[in-house]
């Protein structure tokens, strides 16, 4: 189940990138713009804001998230529904995907699929994160190969779900696509409470964390949670009342139908 306060905690942080994809989309008039993932609806409502004369459109699995997002006084149509499962209309023009990718088996056959169904000239933007040999998620899988919840845990433990720049960009030409690709670190400095949990844990709690809870019962979260909380002060100690937390993440802009030496 997802939270969206727990989500919304590094609001900033995690809406960045987001921002930093939408600046390379240079879609003048699209008709239809789509949100897949879109979660709370906060950074979809940007997207009406950037094409006031575009259907705007955000899907996500979470009913949680959309119930959220329907709170919003934002002109856009949310709906509940799976991106495995999404296919384009004829007159979609953008589709955003924030972070999503890495939650969807076989994503990678999906962005060929609709390289080829959306319109030509259509662009097909996405970001996801890069930091699954970061030390978090080191420790993470780590603490999950214990005896005590390997049983449980296995299924949700996920090494690389997602692809590079490079070979996201090399599928997307082959499918007729121009490429626009590259990666960012950001190093997000979180501050600490002197009451409060390590803040890493608390960002893990938003996102890789959610399945892991969802797995275990209260007792096994809450051990598996200390023990892990007990590492990640360890692989990233504060500094000033800050903690650095360094944040691989991998770009892809796509427009569809041109070829592949085309400048975007």
């Amino acid at each position: 189940m997802w939270d969206p306060t727990a989500y919304l905690r590094y609001g900033d942080e995690r809406s960045r990138p987001f921002h930093d994809l939408l600046a390379r989309i240079p879609a003048d008039r699209p008709r239809t713009v789509v949100d897949l993932g879109c979660g709370p609806g906060t950074l979809t409502a940007t997207l009406a804001r950037r094409w006031p004369d575009a259907r705007v459109v955000g899907l996500d699995s979470s009913t949680e998230m959309i119930a959220r997002a329907r709170t919003l006084d934002a002109p856009v149509d949310f709906a509940v529904g799976d991106v495995a499962d999404w296919r384009p209309g004829p007159d979609v023009d953008v589709v955003v995907a924030n972070a999503v990718f890495q939650w969807v088996p076989g994503h990678r056959e999906l962005l060929t699929r609709w390289a080829g169904e959306l319109p030509v000239g259509a662009w097909l933007a996405f970001q996801v994160p890069g930091n699954f040999d970061a030390p978090s998620h080191r420790a993470l899988r780590e603490v999950a190969r214990r005896d005590r919840w390997a049983g449980a845990l296995a299924a949700v433990l996920r090494e690389a779900p997602v692809d590079d720049a490079v070979g996201y960009a090399a599928s997307l030409v082959d499918a007729g696509c121009a490429v626009d690709a590259w990666e960012t670190v950001y190093v997000h400095l979180l501050p600490t409470r002197p009451d409060g949990d390590h803040p890493v844990l608390a960002w893990m709690e938003g996102t890789a964390l959610r399945p892991v809870r969802a797995a275990l019962d209260p007792a096994g979260w809450a051990d598996f949670r200390a023990e892990l909380g007990v590492r990640l002060a360890a692989a990233y100690p504060v500094r000033q009342g800050q903690v650095h937390f360094p944040f691989r993440r991998i770009f892809v802009v796509a427009r569809t139908g041109a070829r592949a030496e085309e400048n975007l």
